[in-house]
Order: C-alpha cells, then structure tokens, then sequence
C-alpha cells in the first residue's frame, strides 16, 4: 500500500480519536422539582414577523404545569400577525419603542426585561417549544440547584422536517463544540458565551451586567450576553436542551438556512478557544482524509486498504451521527455521505469569512449587518 495511503489513514485515525476528546459529553437536565418554590418568572420573546412560527411556543406555555409566569412578546416592528397571535394566546404584546424598524433583537430583549414583573427572566426565540408540560419545572429546578445566579443557557434540540435541513448537522455540531465546554476537559476552557435561544437569568444580575442594553450592536448576541456576565465574575452554564425544549431552524429553505449559519460563523468562529478550534480543524480535515483513502483504495484496488479505509470510513459516519444526534434528530441516512455535509460546512464557513473580512457585512431577514 502506497505511503500516501498510509499517511491519509493515520491522519484520519487520529482525527476520529480526536472527535472523542472534542465533543466528549453534552450535558441535559435530568430529574424534576415538582416541590419546588420559584419566584413569579417573566417570559421574554422578541418577535420579528413571526406569525407563522410562534404559535407552537405559545401553546407550549399554556400546557406547563408551572404556571406562575407572565409572558411578554416584545413586538420588534412586525409586519404581519405577530402581535395578534400573541395577544390570542394571552401574551402582553410589547411594542419596541426603537426608531428604526427591525432595531434587533437585544433592544426587543431589553425592552421587555425593562417591564418585566418577575424576578427570574426567561429569553425564548420565537422558534422554540418546550417539549412537554414539565419543561419548565425542569429548567427552573436546575436553575435553582446552580444557586440561581448568572446564565443558565440551553441549545434546543434541533427538529428536522425536510432533507435540506439535514445541511444544518455539521453546523450544530459545531457550534456546541465551539462553546469550549464539551471537551474532556469540562470546564477547563472559558465558555464562549452563551447559546441564545433559550437563557434564564435573575433580573439582579441582569441588569447589574448591563444585560442586552450593553451588547446592542453585536451580531451575536448570546455569545456577547454571556461575556457580559462573566465579565462581572458570574457564572455562565451552557448545556442541551434534549428532553426541555426544541426548534427548528431556517424552516423558509435553503437561502434562508445559509444566510444563517453565515451570520452565525462570520463572528461566532472569534470566541472559540484556539486548542478547540484546531481539534475542530483536524476532526473535519480527517473527514476529508478518511474519504481520500477510500477513494484512492477503491481506485487502485487494494483490497487490504479497502478494508482499513472502508472501517475508517464506516466509523466517521458512525461517529458523525452519534454527534449530530446529541444536538438533533437529523436522518440517519444522510450520515452515509458525511463529506457532502463537511464539504457544506466548509463551503458556507468560507463564504462567512469573506462577508466578514472582506465585505464586512452579512444578510438576515431582509437587513444588512455590519460585522
């Protein structure tokens, strides 16, 4: 067997044991505080032209079997039914008192937490659901056993309803590695942040760190709300949302899911932790590499490196899935041509650095960020 062969299959050997000790866990709540005594929480939803999407989160609230909240929809300047929708569902409907129309989602934030009468605040996309009626119990639970200070954040658990949106797997992957909390070594690296859909806080220390109103501008905002708080020395807990609460992201298609994800990796790649950041480069370089050997056995017709490539290979896609997995149910079968999904990746995460370094800009719903 030629040495290149060789070299791709150690590289991707490496890679795949690399993987291993880069996504080593991926935390969820476990366990319910029915006995439990809250204080009164405020649900905060900012909402841009959301009517075709927040229903289901809505009416996921009025299923919990907790229901000492208060639920306020931060209308950001919709132009369809968002309000009204709300409003049927018994949400207070706030309007964003920003000049400009689509002034963002951190002053719709602030704008809520400002009227908010709870004095625990919960910061849900308008494209979340919480799965069942114990949701909240659990979330508050583990809000409460953490000492009910700083962030307590969760990624949801990312619902796939057509084949393009199996694109998004690499990208959630990603993106919960990039935190630099997953690793074998826990806690070791600073978090960068804190994922944005779902966010629990005290008003306390909310507006002791300046909350939204201080990060009005960043492109990411979850990620600038958690450094907020670390900022003032308190703690920022990121884990998975499996089992409390899901979404499903860029349901419009594909133009929408691209637009995205290169919003997200334009800025999203700067606070990732260097050690973390080259074991991601070198889990989806091996990708590559593990693919190259197959191709090149099958081409030359080594039988023994067929086999050693066609494991490697097998193992990549097993391995790949299992990490998709712990962030969304994506097809089991897309996983079979893996490298379409890296070679995705990579082709929108390139795209993302030149809107960012070059154009210093991006696109999202209609508006023209400066990043």
């Amino acid at each position: 067997m030629p040495v290149s062969e060789w070299i791709n299959l150690a590289i991707g050997i490496l890679a795949l044991l690399v993987g291993i000790v880069m996504f080593w866990s991926f935390p969820v709540i476990k366990g319910i505080d029915t006995n439990a005594d809250f204080p009164l929480l405020s649900i905060i939803i900012p909402a841009r032209n959301e009517a075709g999407r927040i229903s289901p989160l809505l009416r996921s609230l009025q299923q919990q079997h907790y229901q000492s909240f208060e639920v306020l929809v931060v209308d950001d300047h919709s132009t369809d039914q968002t309000s009204a929708i709300a409003r049927r569902y018994g949400a207070k409907v706030l309007q964003n008192k920003a000049v400009e129309s689509g002034s963002g989602k951190s002053r719709a934030c602030w704008h809520g937490a400002e009227h908010a009468a709870g004095q625990w605040l919960l910061f849900l996309d308008a494209d979340t659901s919480l799965i069942d009626a114990d949701s909240l119990l659990k979330l508050l639970g583990f809000y409460q056993r953490r000492g009910a200070r700083g962030i307590l954040s969760l990624q949801p658990y990312h619902t796939v309803h057509r084949l393009y949106e199996n694109l998004s797997a690499i990208f959630n992957v990603i993106v919960i590695v990039g935190m630099n909390t997953f690793t074998c070594w826990g806690a070791r690296f600073k978090a960068a942040g804190s994922f944005g859909p779902c966010i629990i806080c005290n008003k306390e220390d909310y507006f002791l760190t300046g909350g939204h109103r201080k990060i009005q501008g960043a492109v990411m905002d979850d990620l600038a709300l958690g450094q907020a708080f670390m900022d003032n020395n308190l703690p920022v807990y990121c884990i998975g949302g499996s089992g409390v609460i899901n979404f499903r992201m860029y349901p419009e298609g594909l133009i929408n899911l691209i637009e995205g994800w290169c919003k997200s990796f334009a800025v999203g790649s700067k606070s990732t932790h260097p050690v973390v950041m080259l074991m991601t480069i070198l889990w989806i370089t091996g990708g590559f590499m593990s693919t190259a050997a197959l191709i090149s056995s099958i081409t030359a017709f080594h039988k023994g490196a067929m086999v050693l490539s066609g494991l490697l290979y097998t193992a990549y896609a097993l391995q790949t899935m299992l990490f998709a997995h712990r962030c969304g149910n994506f097809n089991r079968g897309i996983f079979l041509v893996y490298p379409l999904l890296f070679l995705f990746f990579v082709t929108i995460h390139v795209y993302s650095l030149f809107r960012a370094h070059v154009l210093h800009s991006v696109n999202w719903k209609g508006r023209k960020i400066d990043v």
